[in-house]
């Protein structure tokens, strides 16, 4: 086991109705005014919007508005939030959406508090030195920024998407009602089951330190995504799966099952985010799509980890080499991903990436990464470009 430190100051608010509790937790952490953030007109649709102003009304709590969200957030609505709360004197951030909302809020939140272009902060120029407080409403389970230090933004001038991870925009508060998500397509429901098991399995393959408390709350996570997964598949109105799978996406990326493994491995986000931000996929479908060509290109270094995956998440019989066990497991989670309509390549995918596409992303995703990436294996530009060329011929 390594030293760690762990972090999650983030109050939860879970169950049925507590939506109406955003004005108390707005005022509660000294908000005056807020920008109420959010995606598309569903939050309107629904009701949601309506039912979170009028818990803002009744604090006093005057709010402007900005919607238009995407997944994959992108950077020119990002500098509009910065205008917008800047010149309305906007003191609190509140999301009312998934990650992407959420992310998006973050990125207002350090260019409000800090001088300059936000973009230096994904960009590896400059660290921010403040962010806007922030409070979420969770529509959608899956990127855990909800209760994380992460912000992941897409800047479409060349189609570069960033991450910045910084605990000073860790929300204030996080209100999460499992109803919320009730209506989610069965296709954004397996991206955001997809999005919360590699959160966690970055973490999971590292090399180094381990402890076993972690990986025993790890293990248990990931069955317990599975296995409502699937009970999702057949009933998507069931609000106690959907419960379960809303807290799991929390717990997965607050650092809970980081704690003690030595680092994390976060190598196919890494891959992940060059194909988002070339061909705007779906953030977990794209994860999905290349997590078993990075796991058959890397398993050999971190042999112990995938045989104890195997064993203790996919259920495989302790029967024969290390490698054998291994990559029975890396084959029991991809006929996983392809049970809850999860692609395993770029061509479920439905890409067919050129040549020079496919080493623009490898280039893009060494400098993302300062020049290396991963624990289960270090990765170079090099192997990257590999790994995608796997996951082209799959």
């Amino acid at each position: 086991m390594f030293p760690f430190n762990y972090y999650a100051p983030t109050k939860v608010i879970f169950g049925k109705g507590t939506e109406q509790e955003a004005g108390k937790q707005v005022r509660a952490f000294h908000g005056t005014k807020a920008l109420l953030h959010y995606g598309s007109g569903s939050a309107v649709r629904s009701g949601l919007l309506g039912r979170i102003k009028e818990s803002l009304e009744e604090e006093g709590i005057p709010y402007v508005e900005l919607g238009g969200v995407v997944p994959n957030p992108r950077l020119s609505l990002v500098y509009k939030g910065i205008e917008l709360a800047k010149e309305e004197g906007v003191d609190f951030l509140l999301a009312v959406g998934g990650g992407s909302v959420i992310d998006s809020a973050k990125a207002i939140g350090y260019g409000v508090a800090n001088e300059g272009d936000v973009w230096d902060f994904y960009d590896r120029k400059r660290k921010a030195a403040g962010c806007l407080p922030v409070g979420a409403v969770l529509t959608i389970a899956a990127a855990g920024s909800e209760m994380s230090n992460s912000s992941v933004i897409t800047k479409e001038e060349g189609g570069i998407k960033r991450g910045y991870r910084d605990d000073i925009c860790r929300p204030k508060f996080a209100i999460m009602n499992p109803e919320l998500t009730l209506t989610l397509p069965d296709y954004q429901t397996a991206c955001g089951c997809t999005d919360i098991l590699m959160h966690t399995m970055e973490r999971y393959f590292t090399n180094g330190g381990n402890m076993a408390l972690t990986d025993r709350i790890a293990e248990g996570l990931m069955r317990t995504v599975m296995e409502n997964a699937k009970i999702l598949l057949k009933d998507p109105q069931n609000y106690e799966a959907r419960a379960e799978v809303m807290w799991a996406g929390s717990l997965s990326h607050n650092g809970l099952t980081g704690c003690g493994n030595g680092g994390d491995d976060f190598a196919t986000h890494g891959l992940e985010h060059e194909m988002g931000g070339l061909y705007d996929v779906a953030h977990g479908a794209g994860l999905a799509a290349v997590w078993g060509s990075w796991a058959r290109y890397v398993y050999q270094d971190c042999l112990p980890r995938f045989c104890q995956f195997a064993v203790k998440v996919m259920g495989v019989p302790a029967v024969g080499t290390e490698a054998d066990v291994a990559l029975k497991g890396i084959e029991a989670m991809e006929d996983f991903f392809r049970s809850i309509h999860m692609p395993t390549s770029f061509a479920q995918l439905g890409l067919s990436p050129t040549k020079e596409e496919l080493e623009d992303m490898a280039h893009k995703c060494s400098v993302a990464a300062g020049g290396k990436k991963g624990s289960a294996k270090v990765l170079y530009e090099e192997d990257m470009l590999a790994i995608y060329k796997m996951a082209a011929q799959e």
